[in-house]
């Protein structure tokens, strides 16, 4: 089998999803750390989006971090991250997208809101989405991860802004909502796992980066 080149970013939520997948598979793969600032020919050849992760197995390229992920469980089949049930997996699926398309966008928009009536929808959003994984995902589980005692594809897609929730509280005084007892729970037991601690960055990674970004001090308490 072919050796994995993959292109990341240390900063890139995405990219940490699939590093900690092959870091959990035990796959050997080559990684090649991408200024997202200046993209490199090579990668834009591989990465058609100019997105980050990508990966180059062999002949395939494949980028998006769902996709990749995926393609790696199936060709990597062992530890396996999804169920192999066709219903159950399909399940699993709609929590991915569920990550992509509810709890991303509503993150992103009370943290990078244009105003304060933006953030606060995007405040609204977001807990929302929290109090929903508590309830129809850790709630509905017979173990201690999403879809049960199995460290899967699912908690890989949530975990990467779980991580920078101490972003939320810096820039926007929003913290863990009490109502979610089983989520931070979870969140205390996946920020444990191996492949989590060798992919993470300090809160104080994130503040310096987002106060740039946000063009808010870093230093001030909110």
């Amino acid at each position: 089998m072919s050796h994995i080149q993959l292109y990341f970013a240390k900063a890139s939520t995405f990219s940490q999803r699939t590093r900690v997948v092959l870091l959990e598979k035990g796959i050997d793969f080559t990684p090649i750390e991408i200024d997202l600032q200046s993209k490199p020919e090579e990668f834009l050849k591989i990465s058609r989006y100019g997105k980050v992760p990508a990966i180059k197995h062999g002949d395939a390229q494949i980028y998006e971090s769902a996709i990749i992920n995926e393609y790696l469980d199936e060709v990597f089949p062992e530890p396996p991250l999804s169920p192999h049930d066709p219903a159950a997996k399909a399940i699993a699926r709609i929590w991915i997208d569920y990550a992509n398309t509810r709890l991303v966008p509503a993150f992103n928009k009370l943290l990078r809101g244009k105003n304060t009536q933006e953030q606060e929808q995007g405040k609204r959003e977001f807990l929302e989405s929290l109090l929903y994984i508590e309830q129809e995902g850790l709630g509905k589980s017979n173990g201690q991860y999403l879809l049960g005692d199995n460290f899967s594809l699912v908690d890989i897609s949530f975990y990467p802004w779980f991580e920078r929730l101490p972003v939320l509280e810096h820039f926007r005084n929003f913290s863990f909502p009490s109502q979610t007892p089983r989520l931070q729970q979870w969140w205390n037991i996946v920020r444990d796992r191996d492949s989590i601690r060798a992919v993470a960055n300090p809160t104080s990674f994130y503040v310096e980066r987002f106060s740039k970004i946000l063009g808010e001090p870093s230093a001030v308490a909110r």
